[in-house]
């Protein structure tokens, strides 16, 4: 009999091997089926944009109580999986059960450590769910319309659950860090002393279509006002006087994740669920030394062909104070974004024969959000609700938003990158449901890294300091291996990340001092990027010196992306194998 303890809520679920049958096709297929159910329940957003209009009314279950069902449910069903040999399922099941395990293995893991106490980063968290859905959120009827009250009535009890976990972490010291927390002290402060009218999570009635009749659009409207006025602004404010008065009372001035009670064995678990891979922090810190070497040696390349006379340092300081490499207006930020993407667009079936039916636009990232968010972002969208993908650019800080980096984000947010992928993921058919919705830290931003470097080949690169551009990013992808590592397992300060940054890329100060903020309050996530590119880079010249005169790029390409993401060690098995059988 296997026993599963979930040991931070004092949980043991047994499963019995024997009552396994002699099928395990059927079993596996039995236990795929629960997955999805449990994850249609676990997640009504999700289960909202797909049509059940039940969900639509309701936030995610994210109470202790909660959670403890949640993960004594997940528990089982990995013993289940545990139970089921691999080998004696077909290829495409391999794949589910490869996506699964390291799904339910994860959890499980973070889960035993409690990792909802820490569920917030610099620039976003459960705190900015709301506002993100209620800029997405377009209702066709007056029945999603009223669901959207429904969810604004019900905003008190979700936030209240989190606060609950925040507690947790006051209690046992696994806390943010006092510099993050202000930032997101500044960001609920706009959610929350913002009037109903002017409330972003009035978007969703303020754009009813026009077929509602006038006088239920009114009854709609103040009903969404009322709901803001009594319950979700007044939980909003509730949240941010707990921050205020008790999250900081006594505030933790530490940065690094090891410093807080158990954060050395987090860190490591983080590493492992960010990475898909078992890797040391030691090992991770010299191999993002060895690239920023490497880097760095190609970004001198392009300093000497540019015609520049002055040195490295000199060259930087040049990118970020000459006016020519920055927009005036947000408008025209944009209308440089919207250009690069459709370069993009055009290129797109030279290098994939497979394009996904989803479109994407290109929109600003929301005010509330922006003064603490990344230079750029992709959302899903969801063909289904009639939501298109979104390349969220930010447009705040103009001075700090070089043009010259504007195609390696472009590509990364939008084709071919994370667009692309996740949309290819979302029409994959024939699998089960949360193949289409998996999100894989390391397969996701290792592939949108890699397509900064295959837009090289797609002509996005105009001039040598968009070049340089690319490889500052590369270089700030690099830079991250060594950073993350040094903040949560060396010890490092603030100072010493941001030198990494500073000294070695374009980036502008004040990205750089976000980003910084980012690692620190988000352990382990930055690690992904560079580590899942490395090994797509490697697997296709692997392609290429095998295949020969014959290597086909697009069919390598949708070969990568056909199966949506998995763990790196099972894509690197799947793309060995095509190499092999295509010969």
């Amino acid at each position: 009999m296997k026993i599963i303890q979930t040991a931070a809520i004092g949980l043991l679920v047994t499963f019995s091997a024997a009552s396994v049958s002699a099928d395990p096709a059927a079993d596996f297929a039995a236990l795929v089926a629960d997955f999805d159910a449990h994850e249609q329940a676990r997640d009504p957003i999700t289960a909202g944009r797909d049509g059940d209009l039940d969900a639509l009314a309701r936030w995610p279950e994210a109470s202790p109580a909660a959670v403890a069902q949640r993960l004594a449910a997940e528990a089982g069903m990995h013993a289940r999986l545990q139970a089921i040999d691999i080998a004696a399922l077909v290829e495409h099941d391999q794949v589910s059960y490869r996506v699964l395990d390291y799904l339910l293995g994860t959890r499980l893991e973070l889960g035993r450590l409690e990792h909802q106490r820490m569920a917030f980063t610099n620039d976003s968290g459960f705190f900015s769910v709301p506002t993100q859905l209620a800029n997405s959120t377009r209702p066709r009827n007056a029945t999603e319309a009223q669901a959207w009250i429904s969810r604004l009535n019900a905003l008190p009890g979700y936030l209240e659950d989190h606060r609950a976990w925040l507690q947790r972490g006051v209690d046992s010291g696994f806390v943010q860090p006092e510099a993050v927390v202000a930032e997101v002290i500044a960001q609920i402060a706009t959610i929350a002393e913002a009037s109903a009218q002017d409330s972003e999570l009035l978007q969703p009635i303020q754009h009813l279509p026009k077929s509602i009749p006038a006088a239920e659009r009114e009854r709609l409207i103040g009903e969404a006002r009322a709901a803001l006025e009594d319950q979700a602004l007044p939980a909003y404010r509730a949240l941010l006087a707990f921050l205020r008065d008790d999250y900081l009372a006594q505030p933790r001035t530490s940065i690094g994740i090891s410093e807080v009670p158990g954060g050395r064995e987090y860190y490591r678990a983080v590493v492992r669920y960010h990475t898909t891979l078992d890797l040391t922090p030691e090992a991770i810190h010299q191999r993002g030394l060895a690239e920023v070497q490497r880097i760095r040696a190609e970004m001198d390349a392009v300093i000497e062909d540019s015609g520049f006379e002055g040195s490295f340092a000199e060259f930087l300081a040049y990118l970020r104070t000459d006016p020519k490499f920055y927009a005036n207006t947000p408008e025209e930020l944009l209308m440089h974004a919207a250009r690069i993407a459709k370069l993009a667009d055009d290129a797109m079936p030279a290098f994939f024969r497979h394009l996904p039916r989803l479109p994407y636009g290109v929109r600003p990232v929301p005010d509330s959000m922006a003064p603490n968010y990344t230079t750029g972002r992709y959302w899903s969208g969801n063909l289904a609700a009639g939501e298109a993908g979104g390349y969220m650019v930010n447009t705040y800080a103009l001075d700090q938003r070089p043009l010259y980096e504007l195609p390696a984000l472009t590509v990364h947010e939008a084709v071919p990158g994370h667009h692309h992928q996740i949309a290819i993921a979302q029409e994959l058919e024939n699998v089960p449901d949360f193949r289409r919705r998996a999100g894989i830290t390391a397969f996701a931003e290792g592939w949108a890294l890699y397509t900064e470097h295959l837009a090289q080949e797609m002509g996005i690169y105009r001039s040598a300091y968009e070049h340089f551009g690319r490889l500052t990013y590369e270089m700030w992808r690099a830079c991250r291996l060594v950073v993350d590592t040094g903040l949560h397992w060396y010890g490092w300060s603030r100072e010493q990340a941001q030198a990494c940054l500073l000294e070695n890329s374009a980036l502008a100060p004040l990205n750089a001092r976000t980003e910084i903020s980012r690692y620190i309050s988000w352990p382990g996530q930055a690690l992904a990027y560079k580590l899942g590119e490395l090994l797509i880079r490697e697997l296709r010249a692997d392609a290429q010196a095998a295949h020969g005169d014959d290597f086909d790029l697009r069919a390598f390409h949708d070969r990568l992306l056909d199966d949506g993401a998995m763990p790196l060690s099972a894509l690197e098995e799947k793309m060995r194998a095509w190499i092999d059988d295509n010969r």
